[in-house]
């Protein structure tokens, strides 16, 4: 059964891939910033958890080696970071196409696989953001 994994180490300059349970490529981290297939930014992870943000700093899980974001299934609403920052410049090394996605364990059943669950969390805006400037 997969957990939050905190023991895995990310090189900020290669590419890694974030799949979903089905083995669909969603996002691409570089440098601690989330793109999608477009080039497109879509949030960040930070943190030895590898907690992963959406661009706008709503928390959505964790990053798991396999290149999953999961989370608890019931979890107490955390709230936004506040974050001032530009959205970064798109890399120049952003593949345009994922490997294929590595082999999967089971969840256990008090987790969820994020974008299993909502494909669409980086494009949702928060309902607690009080201003969009």
């Amino acid at each position: 059964m997969v957990k939050p994994d905190k023991g895995f180490v990310i090189d900020p300059e290669k590419p890694f891939f974030i799949f979903d349970s089905n083995g669909e490529w969603h996002a691409t981290l570089i440098k601690g910033c989330l793109w999608d297939s477009r080039g497109e930014y879509m949030g960040f992870v930070r943190g030895d958890a590898h907690d992963v943000y959406t661009a706008y700093g709503e928390w959505v899980g964790n990053l798991t080696h396999d290149g999953r974001i999961v989370r608890r299934r019931v979890v107490e609403r955390q709230p936004l970071l506040r974050i001032k920052r530009l959205r970064p410049e798109k890399p120049k090394n952003l593949p345009a196409r994922a490997p294929l996605p590595p082999q999967r364990a089971e969840l256990a059943h008090t987790m969820i696989d994020v974008l299993d669950w909502d494909p669409d969390i980086f494009r949702n805006v928060p309902d607690l953001k009080t201003d969009l400037s």
